[in-house]
C-alpha cells in the first residue's frame, strides 16, 4: 500500500464502528441498563457510589467480547448472555475501585476516584458491593460453569494483583514474570467474557478453547499497549499522568526493555521517584527506542490472537474480532 493508502485508510477501530457498532448497540444498550440498575439497587450512599462509579464510564469492551464471541447466527443476546456481559463489567469495575483504594489514586479517567470522593471504608465497601453483585447476576442464570468460568478469573485478578505488590521496584523484573502477571491482570477476564459469549450461545468445547486463546493474546496486546500510553499518551485523553506507573513503582515491558538499551535507568530509579527522577526517566524510556520494541510486540500478540480465531471461525465472526484485536495496537486511550 502507498504512504498516501496508508493515510487515507480506515484504522481497525474506525473499520469495526463503521461495520459492526450498529450491529451491537441494542444489546450494549440492555447491558448498560441492567449494570445502572445493579448500581441503583442499594440504599443510600453505596448506591450513589456505585452510580457515580458507573458513570464515570469506559470502554465497555469486556461485555462487548460477549456479544462478539456469542455463535454465529444465534438469536439476540437473551438474559443469561446480558446477565454474563454485566457481571464481567461489574467485577472489572470492583477491581478499578478496589486498586484505586490500594494506590490511593486521586483521579481515574481524568475524574475524581470514589476513594479520593468518599475514603477508604465506602469506596471498599463498593467494590465489594459492585463484586457480590456480578456473582449474584451469572448464578441467577441456572449456570454453574459460567458461575465457574467468571469465579477463575477473579482468582487469576486478585493474583495477579498480589503480584504487582510484590513486584513493586523490583527493577530485575524479567519479561517472563511480566507476562505472568498481565495473563492473570487482564487476559483471565478478557478470556471468561469471550467464553462465556461462546458458551453460552451454545458453541463447541473446540470454539469456547479458541475463544479463550484469543483473549490471552488480546489481553497481552491491550495491557502492552495501555502501558506504552503510560510515557506517551496524552493525559487528556487516558486520564492519567505521563510516568504513573513510575510514581507507582509498577515495572512495565517498555521499562524492562529500557533497561536493557539504557542501563542507567535502573541506577537513576534507584534513587527515588521524585517528580525531577520519573521525568528523566521517561525522557530515557522514549528516547532509547524501547516504546518501539514494546509495540512490535504488542502487534505480535494481536497477530496470535487473531490466528487464534481460526479455531473458532466456523461457529463466531472472526471479523469484528479480529478489528478488535488490531485495534489495541495503536490505542490512544
Amino acid at each position: 500500500m502507498s504512504m498516501a493508502g496508508r493515510q487515507t485508510a480506515a484504522s481497525p477501530l474506525e473499520q469495526f464502528r463503521a461495520l459492526y457498532r450498529d450491529r451491537f448497540a441494542a444489546s450494549m444498550q440492555s447491558c448498560e441498563e441492567l449494570l445502572g440498575e445493579a448500581a441503583a439497587r442499594p440504599a443510600g450512599i453505596l448506591s450513589q457510589s456505585c452510580s457515580f462509579t458507573l458513570a464515570a464510564g469506559g470502554k465497555r469492551l469486556r461485555p462487548l467480547l460477549v456479544f462478539l464471541s456469542a455463535r454465529r447466527e444465534s438469536p439476540p443476546p437473551g438474559a443469561a448472555q446480558l446477565a454474563a456481559a454485566a457481571a464481567v463489567e461489574l467485577v472489572h469495575m470492583a477491581t478499578l475501585v478496589h486498586d484505586d483504594v490500594i494506590d490511593g489514586a486521586e483521579l481515574r479517567r481524568g475524574q475524581p476516584t470514589l476513594v479520593s470522593r468518599h475514603g477508604r471504608r465506602l469506596s471498599t465497601g463498593a467494590g465489594d458491593y459492585l463484586f457480590s453483585t456480578a456473582f449474584d447476576l451469572l448464578a441467577g442464570t441456572g449456570e454453574p460453569a459460567a458461575v465457574s468460568l467468571l469465579s477463575r478469573a477473579s482468582l487469576a485478578l486478585s493474583l495477579g494483583e498480589l503480584m504487582q505488590m510484590r513486584e513493586t521496584a523490583n527493577y530485575g523484573l524479567a519479561p517472563a514474570a511480566y507476562f505472568e502477571r498481565c495473563r492473570h491482570k487482564t487476559s483471565g477476564l478478557f478470556a471468561a467474557a469471550c467464553q462465556l459469549g461462546a458458551m453460552l450461545s451454545g458453541c463447541s468445547p473446540a470454539a469456547i478453547a479458541a475463544m479463550g486463546s484469543y483473549a490471552d493474546n488480546l489481553g497481552l496486546s491491550f495491557q502492552l499497549a495501555d502501558d506504552i500510553l503510560d510515557f506517551e499518551g496524552d493525559p487528556a485523553r487516558t486520564g492519567k499522568r505521563i510516568g504513573a506507573d513510575l510514581r507507582d513503582g509498577t515495572v512495565t515491558l517498555p521499562l524492562i526493555l529500557a533497561m536493557e538499551r539504557d542501563p542507567e535507568i535502573r541506577g537513576l530509579l534507584a534513587g527515588g521517584v521524585e517528580e525531577r527522577i520519573v521525568n528523566q526517566a521517561c525522557e530515557r524510556i522514549i528516547r532509547c527506542g524501547a516504546l518501539e520494541d514494546a509495540r512490535e510486540q504488542a502487534a505480535l500478540f494481536a497477530a496470535r490472537a487473531e490466528t487464534a480465531l481460526q479455531g473458532a471461525a466456523a461457529e463466531i465472526d472472526a471479523e469484528p474480532l479480529a478489528l478488535i484485536a488490531a485495534a489495541t495496537v495503536d490505542r490512544k486511550a
